[in-house]
């Protein structure tokens, strides 16, 4: 039995050293290796490599580890189980938590409809000109060019923006104030 808790804490180990090698030297495949599964996002990767390679590193190393103490074999079995699940189950967590994180950092002008904004430079009434707006997109202060079907909007008013009429320029109403009812429409 401990030469079977020695042989995968070996080879747990060497396949986890090689996917750390990999990622430092950027020759890893980013996609995770899921057997059974074709979506990512929403796939626990139970089965992914490093899960499975890191659950059989720790079913040895706690097998080892209880048969050295003297634990009866079915006893280290257990342990090295028990070991082992826990570890699967922690790096296909950590992994799906890490997968999450992911974000191309692109800022899409479709997400700033229904946000607020302050106007930068004065946006000319009736859609007759452009003027610019400041406002808060996916974390990060944006500039784009304002138009309105409305009245003039100045510099520094509270605007809302209520549609995209192009890939820099957004259309803007007045922030309603205390009692008044949206209106989108000019």
């Amino acid at each position: 039995m401990t030469a079977l808790f020695l042989a995968c804490a070996v080879l747990g180990g060497i396949v986890v050293v090689a996917q750390l090698v990999l990622g430092i030297l950027g020759l890893h495949h980013d996609a995770p290796h899921d057997l059974g599964t074709s979506d990512t996002a929403d796939a626990f990767q139970l089965f992914s490599v490093r899960a499975l390679a890191a659950g059989v590193l720790f079913f040895g190393l706690a097998g080892y580890a209880s048969s050295a103490q003297g634990l009866a074999p079915w006893a280290a079995l257990v342990a090295a189980g028990v070991a082992g699940g826990v570890a699967t189950v922690s790096v296909a967590a950590l992994m799906r938590a890490v997968l999450r994180l992911e974000d191309d950092g692109v800022v899409r002008i479709e997400r700033a409809v229904g946000l607020p904004a302050t106007v930068y430079t004065r946006v000319p009434g009736g859609r007759s000109g452009a003027g610019k707006v400041l406002l808060t997109l996916q974390s990060r202060t944006v500039e784009y060019q304002a138009v309105t079907a409305r009245h003039d909007l100045p510099a520094g008013a509270a605007v809302i923006v209520v549609d995209v009429v192009g890939p820099d320029t957004v259309e803007v109403v007045p922030t309603p104030t205390d009692g008044e009812i949206f209106d989108a429409s000019p």
